[in-house]
């Protein structure tokens, strides 16, 4: 009988040690799991903190960037007239002798008609993915009514030049006095988007270009007045058509390809409100004149 109570007393002992194994282990386990946890999350906080610091930096030095590029822009603006008046006279030369550049080949992008909240973002989103600059021909109407899209376009690095208020040829060349009157209507409406008193683009773009037509002898005059005034006038020697009836992509780039056929491209696009065709073919555009070797410029680089 007593050897049955101390049998029964050892199996209980034994299983009261199981049990305190048991409780043992999984307190272990638990313990790993939690430290399992810890760490884990710990390395995600550490990771997701370096991530947020990634953006952080990489945000800083995009803003660096943009203040670098409006430095330069300011820099090689001087004043707003391209600095004294023999730079001036040099940049009105560049521009005229812009297609005999020797330094290989080279194209400058020109938008016209803009900017539009439609096309001119889509537009310089394009540009921007590319590092591509640009050079906008603005109209001064357009101009009024989006000025945040002018001061992104200098700020991003493109040239912002002239192309009249009102793109109404009958109104523009009434006479030469009113070709004058629509740019200089312009100007102020550029200077007062950018904030900057002192900006002069010296550079117009003749709404339908600058010689033939039924304004043909108002245009002569005119332009002879804006070389008095060392204003740049400038028309292109390529262009995709995009406002003059190509309809599709395929018409866009065939009439790119036709066109471009020298060593120093001006090439005419539009970024009005309904150039949505023009935006989505940009890429395709961007990526031909790579390939065929150009290297992208804008009217900066004329400046001395």
């Amino acid at each position: 009988m007593q050897y049955q109570i101390e049998s029964f007393k050892v199996k209980k002992r034994g299983k009261q040690v199981i049990v305190y194994v048991i409780i043992l282990l999984l307190v272990l386990l638990v313990s790993i799991s939690l430290g399992i946890v810890v760490a884990r999350k710990g390395n995600e906080e550490k990771t997701m903190g370096k991530l947020i610091e990634t953006k952080a930096n990489a945000k800083k030095v995009k803003k660096e960037e943009r203040q670098e590029q409006s430095k330069r822009n300011n820099e090689k603006q001087g004043d707003g007239t391209q600095g004294n008046l023999e730079n001036k006279k040099q940049f009105v030369k560049n521009v005229d002798q812009i297609y005999n550049g020797e330094k290989g080949k080279r194209v400058f992008l020109t938008f016209d008609d803009g900017p539009s909240e439609a096309v001119t973002p889509h537009i310089l989103d394009t540009l921007k993915k590319y590092n591509v600059k640009a050079t906008f021909f603005v109209l001064g109407n357009r101009v009024k009514l989006n000025p945040e899209l002018i001061r992104r376009e200098y700020r991003e690095g493109h040239y912002i030049a002239n192309h009249s208020y009102s793109h109404e040829y009958s109104k523009i060349y009434k006479s030469s006095n009113a070709v004058l009157k629509e740019y200089n209507k312009t100007e102020e409406q550029i200077k007062r988007a950018l904030g900057n008193e002192n900006y002069s683009s010296n550079l117009f773009r003749f709404p339908g270009g600058s010689t033939g037509g039924e304004y043909d002898k108002v245009k002569e005059k005119a332009k002879k007045e804006l070389e008095a005034k060392n204003i740049a006038y400038l028309d292109w020697n390529a262009l995709t058509s995009d406002a003059a009836g190509a309809d599709t992509k395929e018409k866009i780039m065939k009439n790119l390809e036709e066109t471009v056929l020298y060593n120093n491209v001006v090439l005419l696009m539009h970024d009005a409100p309904d150039k949505i065709l023009t935006y989505e073919t940009l890429e395709d555009v961007i990526k031909y004149l790579q390939k065929k070797g150009y290297t992208f410029e804008n009217m900066y680089d004329l400046i001395s």
